[in-house]
């Protein structure tokens, strides 16, 4: 199945292409198709902006579009950034270097052992049917007091997984697929694209 994924991050689509090629689904990027729309977020939840950009993608391009939302929530700073880790700081210089500095500039003053941070993301396909099939995944883990690993993107380097006693951007491609909140929203959303009948069982 032929699947348009509504994002401008290659580093999204070779992520999640690596999980969603085993269960048959071939993903291109918007821009793969003439497709540059940025979709305004306006939702308050990680569901809510993915299905306002899986909905835009599709109704622009005429086929199934998938949408990823996802991001960093920092228990000491009450799920913050949480919707907003794209965002993070509101200030258009910032990239994610900058927004991952800003987030450990402010946690500076939470003490080893209140640090817990999990990773969220949901993912969302809309059919030209009508459809809809939206699964979420999380991780959980420990915010770092400075970046460690060169793999990932985002907010990887700051965030240590402790079952595996690394942060996120030290593993490797084929570890992340596998404990990823990404992974994690990738395999129930599976499970619901067979219930759906859009995939073999």
């Amino acid at each position: 199945m032929k699947v348009v994924l509504a994002s401008h991050n290659p580093h999204k689509l070779v992520e999640i292409s690596r999980i969603t090629e085993k269960f048959g689904m071939e993903l291109l990027l918007q821009s793969q198709l003439g497709v540059d729309i940025d979709v305004e977020e306006t939702g308050t939840t990680f569901e809510e902006n993915s299905y306002l950009k899986a909905k835009a993608v599709m109704e622009a391009t005429g086929l199934p579009a998938l949408a990823d939302d996802s991001g960093i929530a920092v228990d000491a700073l009450n799920g913050e950034p949480g919707v907003y880790s794209a965002r993070y700081g509101f200030d258009d210089t910032l990239d994610d270097w900058g927004r991952l500095l800003l987030l450990l500039k402010n946690t500076e003053h939470v003490p080893d052992g209140q640090r817990q941070a999990k990773f969220v993301c949901v993912i969302t396909m809309v059919t030209p049917e009508g459809q809809t099939i939206q699964a979420r995944g999380e991780i959980h883990g420990e915010l770092l007091r400075s970046p460690v690993g060169e793999n990932g993107f985002g907010y990887d380097p700051i965030f240590y997984y402790p079952p595996m006693g690394k942060s996120t951007a030290e593993m490797s491609p084929e570890e992340k697929n596998q404990v990823s909140h990404r992974a994690n929203a990738l395999n129930v959303f599976y499970e619901k694209l067979k219930e759906a009948g859009y995939a073999d069982k």
